[in-house]
């Protein structure tokens, strides 16, 4: 039995070296990132936010405050018998985390939905895939990558689903357990949030279910380094809602460049091998 148990735990250690690994090949937690650097230099790309920013950063700051005046000390006591001193740290952390999910559902529910999807839209036309923006959208003549975009043919973003908030509440328990339970924690919110930032993709690209769920359960350990970075960015108070936006940017970044991948024109490494070439016959 001793041997079958240690069996288990090295085949079990060794699937998550694996999995950390391709993480770290994938590159995929440098989107969150690249979105913020992408955001910040395409002013075009403000418009969605500008015109919610009031509203869901007050949104975003009540629900903060609310959260740490009436539930922060109670945690913080609880957890102070299974985590001493660390308890102060692992509570806050825990009172983001539930601030950020209540934001993230309020807001994307009824304030922002429309506004990340024509973030997403906006920076896929910019980066050159209007083809595929089309079939979710019309696309108009003119202007800017946010300026092209017309009335949506299809709404991809769900309201509201029970079960994301229902397996949240499920996890919040491992809280409880000093600094690795937190890590487990945020993996385990980062492994839902990084297919669901894919969301419009799937939708454009007219995925079946099944379709979606080979593709994530492909590329697993780059879906969830992806939404590791995302859930960590989304969980600072009031500015969550910046970066629930370059998240957005991020996440069509990435397809982008997946795209382009497809096409041959860049590699993994974001280098572009097709524009070498032709640089070099032109010299």
């Amino acid at each position: 039995m001793a041997d079958r148990v240690k069996e288990v735990a090295v085949d079990e250690a060794e699937r998550i070296k694996t999995l950390a690994g391709d993480a770290v090949r994938s590159m995929a937690y440098l989107y969150p990132f690249r979105g913020i650097a992408y955001f910040v230099s395409h002013r075009s790309l403000w418009k969605p936010l500008k015109e919610k920013i009031v509203p869901t950063m007050s949104l975003g700051l009540g629900i903060t405050t609310f959260m740490f005046v009436f539930t922060y000390l109670p945690q913080a006591a609880v957890m102070t018998f299974t985590q001493g001193p660390l308890a102060a740290v692992s509570a806050a952390i825990l009172v983001l985390s539930e601030s950020s999910t209540l934001f993230t559902v309020l807001s994307k529910s009824f304030l922002i939905e429309d506004a990340l999807v024509d973030t997403f839209d906006g920076v896929l036309v910019s980066k050159g895939s209007t083809d595929l923006v089309s079939s979710g959208r019309h696309i108009q003549a003119g202007g800017d990558s946010i300026a092209k975009l017309g009335k949506l043919i299809k709404k991809p973003f769900a309201k509201f689903a029970p079960n994301a908030i229902i397996r949240y509440f499920l996890y919040l328990p491992l809280n409880f357990i000093p600094v690795v339970g937190t890590i487990m924690f945020v993996i385990l919110q980062g492994r839902r949030a990084g297919p669901t930032a894919h969301s419009r993709y799937f939708q454009l690209k007219g995925w079946s279910n099944s379709q979606k769920q080979t593709h994530v359960q492909e590329n697993k350990a780059a879906y969830t380094s992806f939404g590791i970075a995302l859930v960590l960015l989304e969980l600072v108070p009031v500015a969550s809602i910046i970066f629930a936006f370059t998240n957005t940017v991020g996440a069509a970044l990435w397809e982008s460049q997946a795209a382009d991948m497809e096409k041959g024109n860049v590699t993994a490494h974001g280098t572009a091998p097709k524009l070498r070439e032709q640089v070099k016959n032109a010299e």
